[in-house]
């Protein structure tokens, strides 16, 4: 068998190393899971709070329609709870697997990006669970017609959450896209000023499609997507401020 070629092993060696980082990822996220699934049950009832808080005062409950969702959808409940605690360890593992691969100037600014987005992406999390499902599930409860019994299967419930969850995630990400965009140089400031309308109207397009179909859920969304993206602005006027002065002061 023929012994790799210069080419081939620098290759190689990165494949094993990805391998490596990989597996080291997903023992972090089975150990917390091994850990917390005893009390999986428990973290579904958390996740079930807000439509629990308005279902069990009017005599309502969820249901299970399918005979092992009572079992496995706590189990997918911890393990997305596994992943998010495991998350920094995560990614620490990607960081330090592209990491020589970036120029000096890359890696200052790829570590608190990394860290960042993560930060807004929980905060959007946050705010779909303490803010927008409440207001929503009592919206709901409101508009049930008399004599219709209000209930919902569990698997889902779990299924709207997490794509509640995936869609205000992504939007608390705004302001983040909006300062890359100037600090690479790609979008100037003025620009973005000049595009506030249209981001307004692709607000309010992304919460009639990525929403239920109510009003109240609609504006949570719509809403924060237009505020972020004027802090996003605020933010890259900072930015780019900066960054010229320290172009005039280079030149100087």
């Amino acid at each position: 068998m023929s012994e790799p070629s210069g080419s081939e092993a620098p290759f190689l060696s990165h494949l094993i190393e990805l391998r490596e980082r990989l597996i080291r990822a997903l023992l972090s996220i089975g150990l917390i899971f091994f850990c917390l699934f005893p009390w999986s049950k428990d973290f579904y009832s958390l996740l079930a709070e807000p439509l629990l808080a308005i279902l069990l005062p009017r005599g309502g409950q969820m249901v299970a329609t399918d005979v092992v969702g009572v079992f496995l959808v706590p189990v997918k409940v911890t393990l997305m709870l596994a992943f998010l605690i495991a998350l920094p360890y995560v990614l620490y593992q990607a960081w330090a697997f592209i990491a020589p691969g970036l120029y000096e100037h890359e890696r200052r600014f790829a570590m608190p990006f990394v860290a960042v987005s993560a930060i807004l992406f929980f905060i959007g999390m946050a705010f779909a669970y303490f803010l927008v499902f409440p207001m929503v599930f009592g919206f709901m409860s409101k508009v049930t017609p008399e004599g219709v019994a209000w209930m919902t299967d569990i698997e889902k419930y779990l299924s709207f959450v997490l794509a509640s969850f995936v869609v205000f995630g992504i939007t608390f990400e705004v302001p983040l896209v909006v300062v890359v965009l100037v600090r690479m140089g790609i979008v100037e400031v003025s620009t973005l000023r000049e595009w506030r309308p249209y981001v307004i109207v692709g607000a309010f397009v992304a919460g009639a499609i990525f929403t239920p179909p109510d009003v109240i859920s609609q504006f949570m969304l719509a809403v924060p997507i237009c505020l972020l993206y004027e802090f996003g602005l605020v933010m890259a006027r900072f930015i780019h401020r900066e960054n010229k002065e320290v172009d005039e002061a280079g030149g100087g």
